[in-house]
């Protein structure tokens, strides 16, 4: 059997989901491993604060994947396993669903070209905005090119803001979506309605 399909049995099969798989230099595994998440429904009362992977549940996952390995004979000399971080990749539709309205990083595969128009660079391919639903159906970024405010610094009423921009794409031109690895130090309160992990 493929490694894939191995860790993947193996990791679905103790009610995780796999998010990546990645073999680096002198031959370390590593295997991100998320909790499985079903869209909350429509009559839900508020939303229940999102439960994280723990090192209990990477040590769970690493003891079932070792005795599997070994068996099926695959080659690696250690085997990391671990949560997404805050810079989580998005590789499936129900990632993309999961984290609506999350500001996430996005780079293509090729350049937006002229069909981009508008203020934005036709050879650019980096993107940071606000993921949302598009009204064609498929998904959209939107952001805005203005600075962000210093402490401190003073704004004047009168400045008009840089205008939103947005733009459309399929999951089959984006070369890596993740979520931006913003770090917030007032904690969680400010984020009650969020889907931010």
């Amino acid at each position: 059997m493929a490694l894939q399909q191995v860790v993947e049995q193996i990791v679905t099969g103790l009610d995780y989901d796999l998010v990546e798989i990645e073999r680096s230099a002198g031959g370390l595994l590593r295997v991100t491993i998320d909790l499985p998440w079903t869209p909350p429904a429509a009559d839900a009362p508020a939303p229940v604060l999102e439960q994280f992977v723990t090192v209990e549940d990477c040590e769970k996952v690493t003891r079932q994947l070792q005795f599997a390995l070994e068996v099926d004979g695959v080659e690696y000399k250690r085997l990391e396993v671990s949560s997404p971080g805050i810079d989580r990749p998005l590789r499936h539709e129900q990632d993309f669903v999961r984290f609506e309205g999350a500001v996430i990083d996005i780079t293509l595969k090729a350049p937006i070209g002229a069909a981009g128009g508008g203020q934005v660079n036709a050879t650019r391919k980096k993107f940071r905005g606000t993921l949302e639903r598009a009204e064609a159906g498929g998904w959209q970024i939107v952001w805005s090119d203005e600075p962000p405010v210093k402490p401190g610094q003073k704004v004047s009423k009168k400045r008009v803001p840089a205008p939103l921009q947005a733009l459309g794409f399929t999951l089959d031109e984006l070369r890596d979506a993740r979520l931006a690895p913003i770090v917030d130090f007032k904690g969680r309160a400010g984020k009650a309605g969020s889907a931010a992990a």
